[in-house]
């Protein structure tokens, strides 16, 4: 019964997932994701898409990720930095890819042209899908005036929007004849490459796939962390500076008090030299 079990669970959480649990005990272990016990194990993001990593070599326990939890807020080691670099290697292949796929798409000076028309195109058709969604809402509000505005304002974007992509048409018959790759735009989160002829349920689908929630997912996480360690290290620079400061100001009190007791030992000194000086059996008989 425990063999089926375990079974069952390998083939749904892959054999990576269960290798070595049971003798593992200790979070700080070499053998334990800590990208899990962070919250957020890249491995696990992207599972049957064109950017599958594959199984997590590293064991992810949810016991242990709950004692390392408990440990970090009781002042614990914290594992951040490490879950940070990580995540940054992740981001870093991803960014590689999108200037792959820019230089792929940037082969000459007219297909530049014709890019940046379809930028402009797709940043139209996101806005025109916008203000439509804004003047629906209106609409179910019942505020009849503010609606009609909203979506004047849309047609005027669905004319200017219009005009561009004949413009496109126009370039893409004189320079590229029917090229689709030119008709193309690369994603900046997670590198896919997206069609200004994409429908709206299409580009929905890809902004709310897998891959590309998960690339956004571990860009936030990035920022976050990377605000949180400036806040630690700026937290770190002063707690410094008011230890060294208190060195320096003990230290000059320290040396102040030392040049006092020389100034009390030269002057007793030299009232102890003067006195002998006064007294009658220091003077000298002939």
């Amino acid at each position: 019964m425990a063999a089926a079990q375990r079974k069952l669970l390998e083939e749904l959480m892959g054999t990576a997932a269960l290798k070595g649990t049971d003798e593992v005990n200790n979070y700080k272990e070499e053998k334990i994701c800590k990208s899990f016990l962070c919250g957020l194990c890249p491995y696990e993001l992207f599972t049957n898409t064109k950017a599958d990593l594959g199984s997590c070599e590293k064991v992810h326990v949810e016991k242990l990720k709950k004692d390392y939890e408990r440990d970090l807020e009781n002042g614990g080691i914290d594992f951040s930095l490490e879950f940070l670099l990580n995540l940054k290697t992740f981001v870093d292949d991803c960014e590689k890819k999108i200037r792959f796929n820019k230089n792929k798409l940037e082969k000459s000076f007219e297909e530049k042209k014709i890019n940046t028309l379809v930028s402009e195109i797709a940043d139209l058709t996101n806005e025109i899908s916008n203000v439509y969604f804004i003047g629906e809402s209106l609409i179910e509000e019942k505020k009849w005036s503010d609606a009609g505005s909203i979506l004047e304002k849309a047609d005027e974007f669905m004319r200017f929007k219009l005009s561009k992509e004949k413009e496109l048409v126009k370039l893409s018959q004189n320079f590229l004849k029917g090229d689709e790759v030119n008709t193309l735009r690369v994603c900046e989160i997670c590198s896919s490459f997206l069609s200004i002829y994409d429908s709206d349920k299409r580009l929905s689908d890809h902004f709310s796939g897998k891959m590309h929630v998960g690339f956004l997912l571990i860009r936030d996480k990035i920022k976050e962390l990377e605000e949180k360690l400036v806040i630690r290290i700026k937290t770190e620079d002063c707690v410094k500076s008011y230890r060294r400061e208190s060195l320096d100001s003990r230290s000059y009190e320290e040396r102040r008090e030392r040049e006092r007791d020389r100034d009390r030992r030269r002057d007793d000194y030299k009232r102890e030299s003067r006195r002998r000086s006064r007294s009658p059996y220091s003077r000298r008989r002939y």
